[in-house]
């Protein structure tokens, strides 16, 4: 399988694509303003204690106040807030836990109320980002995650990764861990460990341990509501994640985002800092390796299959519901049982990759066509388990039913990823008036003088459909060349195929879009 990372760098953020096979798999979108990803660390304020939730609503900045459960508070949350008082007091110095005492557990079976109280200040870590009308979701049993390890403060235990079957390898790496890892921190061991030397995992163990430590040196002067620690952006954090010896090349099309993820991957593993490599092609990233034309076709309500079979794909706000159809699939030589356990897989495997790609979380119901033997129906839940083992968020599956039906829970910490596939009619603007599109060179121009000669811009690209690229270019004397003569500078004309008809914006020599 050829797994490759296609990065697309704009002023609005970082859209990434996750190829394999030439098939998109997934993508994630990296908004500049996102001050609430997950792994965040906020200095939190209690705003409300919930009795009949068993939870607590806190102050972290955000419009909304984000939620905190009893069960998410951690075993040691008693030992961070003492570290905290402490901290904030200027009482004890140095970042590390070697001489702190640790408190008992909580109760599994307590009541946030006996923990927490109204005004208390706690760091709280983002669990689930904001959702639809809902707030954060925190946690505070704190973590901070490197590429091979996860420190655990308050804890002394070591964890290893069930998907680490090997015991030698288990054991071998938690003799490691154990001769290196610091007083009083927990250690999770992670998947892509296996086979790792000391060095390596030390390196790991020490700068997420720096990281803990920047932490606890902001957290004296931190104000309550206020973000005292970041993740990385999601960019160096996906690759820390899935980057593995599988991929063949990351292509990035900023020359600067370009230079940050070589260093990163440099420094996390520098046997694979060749396959990092920028685009240099006129034609938009996405357009070039086929990302745009993909994600067009699979984020519709219905989903065509290669055989004829076709998805139809609801969200509601309680659940998501996938029906599959048979379409225009004919069953030849097939009968009808067959045939449908064949469209039922054909649908799976597309149906694995839409959870994937959406990032679909919480509860999917999907509709297979009927199957009456039970030994069928356990081949499609075994076939799609098998497909859903390379989904990296948490999941379960239940058999189908009688009726077809499989039910999927699936880990959500963030929005789901929504695309528009519909466009704006071009002449009505989707007012269902038509809009007089031969005053377009008109509009255009004037807000070419209203920039040039009133904001007096430089070096401005104008973004159009390409066929009207192809109107401004044509010709000996060419519109193109006629502001030229009017305006004294050169504009840039850029086409954007996914643009409609007569959509245009103007981007500064800054690279960024000229608000009118």
């Amino acid at each position: 399988m050829v797994k490759e990372l296609i990065i697309d760098s704009s002023p609005q953020g970082v859209t990434i694509a996750l190829v394999e096979d030439k098939q998109l798999v997934e993508l994630h979108k990296e908004q500049i303003d996102n001050n609430y990803a997950v792994g965040d660390i906020y200095l939190g304020r209690i705003k409300k204690i919930m009795p009949g939730l068993n939870a607590a609503f806190v102050d972290v900045g955000y419009e909304k106040d984000a939620f905190l459960h009893y069960f998410d508070l951690g075993p040691q949350v008693q030992s961070l807030i003492k570290l905290t008082k402490i901290k904030r007091n200027g009482s004890v110095n140095g970042t590390l836990l070697d001489n702190f005492k640790l408190e008992g557990d909580i109760n599994k079976a307590g009541k946030i109320s006996e923990v927490v109280a109204k005004n208390l200040v706690l760091p709280v870590q983002i669990a689930k980002e904001p959702i639809s009308t809902k707030g954060p979701r925190l946690s505070s049993d704190l973590s901070i995650a490197g590429r091979y390890i996860v420190l655990v403060p308050f804890s002394n235990v070591i964890s290893i990764s069930k998907k680490i079957k090997s015991n030698t390898e288990r054991n071998r790496l938690k003799k490691i861990i154990e001769s290196i890892k610091p007083k009083n921190f927990g250690v999770i061991i992670r998947t892509v460990s296996e086979g790792k030397g000391v060095a390596e995992l030390q390196k790991d163990l020490l700068d997420s341990v720096a990281k803990w430590e920047s932490f606890i040196k902001k957290l004296p002067d931190a104000e309550p509501s206020k973000r005292v620690w970041g993740e990385m952006d999601r960019t160096s954090t996906l690759i820390r994640d899935i980057l593995s010896t599988d991929f063949t090349n990351v292509y990035v099309s900023d020359s600067n985002l370009f230079e940050d993820i070589r260093s990163y991957v440099h420094e996390i593993s520098p046997e694979m800092e060749k396959i990092v490599k920028l685009y240099r092609h006129k034609e938009p990233i996405f357009e070039h390796f086929g990302i745009e034309k993909q994600i067009k076709n699979a984020f519709g309500k219905t989903v065509n299959l290669a055989g004829g079979a076709y998805l139809v794909v609801e969200h509601t706000e309680a659940l998501h519901v996938i029906d599959v159809n048979s379409g225009n699939r004919t069953a030849s030589k097939e009968n009808q049982e067959d045939n449908a356990l064949q469209v039922n897989k054909e649908a799976a495997k597309e149906i694995a990759r839409q959870l994937r790609l959406r990032d679909m979380g919480g509860i999917v119901v999907i509709d297979f066509i009927d199957m009456h033997k039970a030994a069928n129906r356990k081949i499609l839940f075994d076939h799609l388990r098998d497909l859903m083992q390379l989904d990296r968020a948490k999941h379960t599956i239940l058999p189908p039913s009688k009726f077809g039906l499989v039910q999927i829970t699936r880990q959500r910490v963030r929005p789901e990823m929504n695309i528009v596939t519909s466009e704006k009619c071009p002449a009505c603007d989707g007012t269902g008036e038509i809009k007089a599109s031969i005053v377009l060179m008109d509009d255009i121009e004037n807000n070419l003088t209203y920039i040039l000669q009133e904001q007096n811009e430089k070096n401005i690209t104008l973004c159009v459909h390409p066929y009207i690229e192809a109107f401004i270019k044509k010709g000996f004397i060419s519109l193109q060349w006629k502001w030229f003569f009017k305006f004294g500078q050169r504009i840039k004309i850029k086409a954007v195929p996914s643009y409609n008809l007569t959509e245009f914006h103007f981007i500064s020599s800054k690279d960024e879009e000229i608000k009118l």
